[in-house]
């Protein structure tokens, strides 16, 4: 049973979204690939976070909702998450074995960590057929998509403060504009780097990447949203 649950039609941890950085009291959070044609990972941001003090965040391709639960209902989906933690071989990739090609993971923050890594699932309301999910497993099936699909009276647009800028060598289709960013490309090339909002008006932010042209060179530069605290 182990052994089949790890193995067919799971995807490379490399194929999520770079990742949100360390998010500061997360204890939840969900992140998924963006099923927009021609979004990029790298901008996606999480599709879902629980923070300690019961604040949440539901983020699609480029937009961030916020809200905060009560406190049974931020307690209740602890109790849910915690309840994986006796399920056995969450350490492997997972495969429910279903239609759904975008690959999930949900990191447990709260006592030891814990990353669950897990592909064919469909994560449309309604999709999906619940006798491809075996038993074991159909905890974190229910969990995973409420938390994809997730709703709450609470959520509001969020608006960040800051960007995390990615950049890497691409040449995406159509034209592209001028690098005006207030730094080098080349040090956005190094790795992430941070970006006011006020000095992202005009770009466009989330998973939808901006094609830059710098010399004879094209990039695809994507503006993720940063949640409080978080960094690059």
């Amino acid at each position: 049973m182990r052994r089949a649950l790890a193995t067919a039609l799971w995807v490379s941890v490399a194929a999520l979204p770079l990742g949100a950085g360390e998010i500061p009291g997360a204890v939840l959070v969900l992140e998924t690939a963006p099923g927009t044609p021609g979004s990029d990972p790298a901008g996606a941001p999480p599709r879902f976070v629980l923070l300690r003090d019961a604040r949440v965040f539901a983020g699609g391709s480029s937009l961030v909702e916020a809200g905060r639960l009560e406190k049974g209902e931020a307690q209740a989906l602890q109790k849910r998450a915690s309840a994986l933690r006796k399920i056995r071989g969450l350490g492997s990739p997972i495969s429910f074995g279903g239609g759904g090609d975008r690959p999930l993971r949900l990191r447990l923050l709260e006592d030891v960590p814990l990353e669950i890594v897990a592909t064919g699932l469909l994560l449309e309301a309604g999709g999906g057929d619940p006798a491809v999910v075996p038993p074991p497993l159909a905890e974190l099936a229910r969990l995973l998509r409420d938390l994809a699909r997730f709703h709450h009276p609470s959520l509001r647009p969020y608006a960040p403060s800051s960007y995390s800028v990615t950049v890497r060598e691409a040449r995406l289709a159509g034209g592209c504009r001028a690098w005006s960013l207030p730094f080098p490309i080349a040090e956005a090339l190094a790795g992430p780097r941070a970006l006011l909002a006020a000095e992202a008006s005009g770009w466009p932010t989330g998973a939808m990447p901006a094609s830059v042209c710098v010399d004879d060179r094209r990039y695809a530069v994507t503006l993720r949203p940063l949640l409080p605290g978080e960094h690059p």
